[in-house]
């Protein structure tokens, strides 16, 4: 690619990863700074070094240790993950171009995020927490080419599968009434959050009953 091409919030291969660009700085000679989807690995790379990728209906990839599956035919509930394909802003709002935020709570036309982002259901796909049937797995750009990464093998990955950090916002699953708090302070292993509430470490890493949003906008 040439940086002229590269925006924030596209979707890259960088390595033969799935990345995410986050920030394009072009004084700089590594100018691009990347955030690999499926552990948010940082990397800064040149626009040579990666090749564009457009998200497609179906397309499943690695999110945080966690796979999801684009699905442009359902409406998020509350938790969700969704993605912005086609953003239509409104002043106060600040998504952009393949924003993945969580959802907090759905109106009527739309639904609004944990970064209070007001999005239309036309503007977002849903990332269903699974490989749906018919998917395409897009985690490699060459599915056969392997990599020697350490990070890469399983025991990194579940070490890494989530270690929040102040600032971080979980949403408690699983209740009728949305639930959302801040990591405000970690003893041990135990986490403080807003409100007043205390969580085990094995609590908070149960996707069934918290999901979370690392404290960086994406």
């Amino acid at each position: 690619m040439k940086l002229v091409n590269v925006r924030k919030g596209q979707f890259v291969y960088y390595k033969n990863r799935l990345h995410k660009v986050y920030s394009v700085k072009p004084f700089f000679k590594k100018s691009v700074h990347l955030i690999r989807l499926e552990d948010f690995k940082q990397q800064l790379a040149t626009a040579k070094e990666i090749d564009f990728y457009k998200p497609q209906h179906l397309d499943s990839f690695m999110f945080n240790h966690v796979r999801y599956t684009l699905d442009k035919t359902v409406k998020a509930e509350v938790g969700n993950y969704i993605i912005v394909i086609n953003p239509k802003p409104d002043p106060l709002d600040q998504h952009h171009l393949n924003t993945i935020e969580a959802v907090s709570s759905v109106e009527g036309n739309g639904v609004i995020t944990n970064h209070s982002n007001g999005i239309r259901f036309n503007e977002y796909w849903v990332m269903v927490p699974e490989l749906l049937e018919g998917a395409t797995v897009i985690d490699r750009q060459d599915p056969d080419l392997e990599t020697d990464d350490p990070d890469d093998s399983p025991a990194a990955a579940a070490k890494e599968r989530y270690l929040p950090v102040i600032g971080d916002i979980c949403h408690r699953l699983g209740s009728e009434h949305a639930f959302e708090a801040m990591v405000i302070a970690i003893h041990g292993d135990v986490v403080h959050l807003g409100g007043n509430l205390e969580v085990s470490l094995a609590e908070l890493a149960d996707e069934t009953k918290w999901s979370f949003v690392k404290n960086v906008r994406y």
